[in-house]
């Protein structure tokens, strides 16, 4: 998986959109991540991000194009934002690893 691009602005003010929690937000990083298999990861990461509840930081996981997965993560201060970067990267890093035991999406199932 090659990670395209990150950016990390500060002092962000939170933008609403469709799903997204609003979170006091002081900090935001975005991380957009190119590969062929973007849609399984973002399968592979949706239950997480649907059951995410933390009240200083929130993450919304989306797809860009079918090749583009975007990490978005919102807190409200630095030591939030780290621990959920951490969380949400070491998970679309199992994700991916994962991959490679798992059969492809093309190939026929037992």
């Amino acid at each position: 998986m090659q990670e395209q691009g990150c950016g990390l602005p500060g002092s962000a003010k939170a933008v609403e959109s469709p799903g997204f929690r609003e979170v006091s937000t002081e900090h935001e990083a975005i991380f957009w991540f190119t590969d062929a298999r973007a849609g399984t990861l973002f399968r592979a990461l949706n239950p997480e991000v649907s059951e995410e509840l933390h009240p200083r930081s929130h993450a919304e996981c989306t797809l860009e194009d079918h090749r583009t997965l975007v990490l978005k993560v919102r807190a409200r201060d630095i030591p939030a934002l780290r621990a959920s970067l951490n969380m949400w990267l070491r998970l679309i890093n199992v994700a991916d690893e994962m991959q490679a035991f798992a059969p492809r999406e093309t190939e026929e199932r037992p």
